[in-house]
């Protein structure tokens, strides 16, 4: 993990971005505190290259509607993460204190990232089906066991998932769930097939999770991946997942 503990900041990726024609990207908070939703919107405020911020407020609290007063007016906030997969209580989200939070998101045109393991899908479906027009984008097509090539029970879960229409995807997070050292593209395939065939080509997005893809591969390595298994699509579909979903699904200005 040595290699993430230094500061990554905005100039670190738009020189990568550049080598493959980004000209921005939405980031995404990695901490759960309001702090660093504030900071990530200050360097948005910033960063015209910055189109967009995910970022955390405590659905779960009983001052989530003066959190949303706060945030929520900001033009580049455009969602909000919370880290379910690292809670104890696989049913977190079932919670109906969080269930009051996620209610509340639309009226303030926020989408909800859900980043959760592959085991919350069912969970996840739940929670889904409660809220037919708030918008959920699924984070690194819910981590399934890339290393270990197992498709199943995975594979049936997204496709439950992605059969409520607004629920989208983003093809990412892949290359740390295979072997580290010695990932091919060909391993990465047979899930984004079904992340595909799930959610089709205008459900779809393209994201790094940089800084945390450089543990198993630099940036342009990660991205060239994605976007050399995209090439099989038409010049429409493949614009669609490298910016124009994205663009439409957070509502960037």
């Amino acid at each position: 993990m040595d290699v993430l503990r230094c500061d990554h900041l905005p100039d670190d990726l738009w020189r990568e971005q550049k080598a493959i024609h980004f000209d921005g990207s939405v980031t995404v908070r990695a901490r759960q505190t309001l702090e660093e939703t504030q900071w990530l919107l200050s360097l948005a405020n910033l960063e015209p290259r910055i189109k967009g911020v995910v970022g955390w407020l405590d659905l779960a609290s009983d001052k989530v509607d003066i959190q949303l007063a706060q945030f929520g007016t900001h033009p580049k906030l455009v969602g909000v993460r919370h880290v379910v997969q690292d809670e104890p209580d696989d049913e977190f989200m079932l919670r109906p204190d969080f269930l009051n939070g996620i209610n509340k998101l639309k009226r303030h045109n926020l989408a909800y990232d859900l980043l959760l393991y592959e085991k919350h899908l069912p969970i996840a479906v739940k929670v889904v089906e409660q809220f037919p027009e708030q918008t959920f984008v699924l984070d690194h097509i819910s981590k399934p066991l890339i290393k270990d090539q197992v498709l199943s029970p995975w594979d049936s879960n997204l496709r439950e998932l992605a059969s409520f229409p607004n629920v989208s995807c983003k093809l990412s997070g892949m290359v740390t769930e295979a072997d580290w050292a010695s990932w091919k593209p060909e391993d990465l395939a047979p899930f984004m097939d079904i992340a595909l065939e799930a959610f089709g080509p205008d459900r779809l997005m393209i994201g790094s999770d940089w800084p945390v893809c450089i543990l198993a591969g630099d940036y342009q390595r990660v991205m060239q991946c994605t976007m050399g298994y995209l090439g099989r699509l038409s010049k429409r579909e493949q614009a669609s997942i490298l910016g124009d979903n994205c663009r439409r699904i957070y509502r960037l200005s």
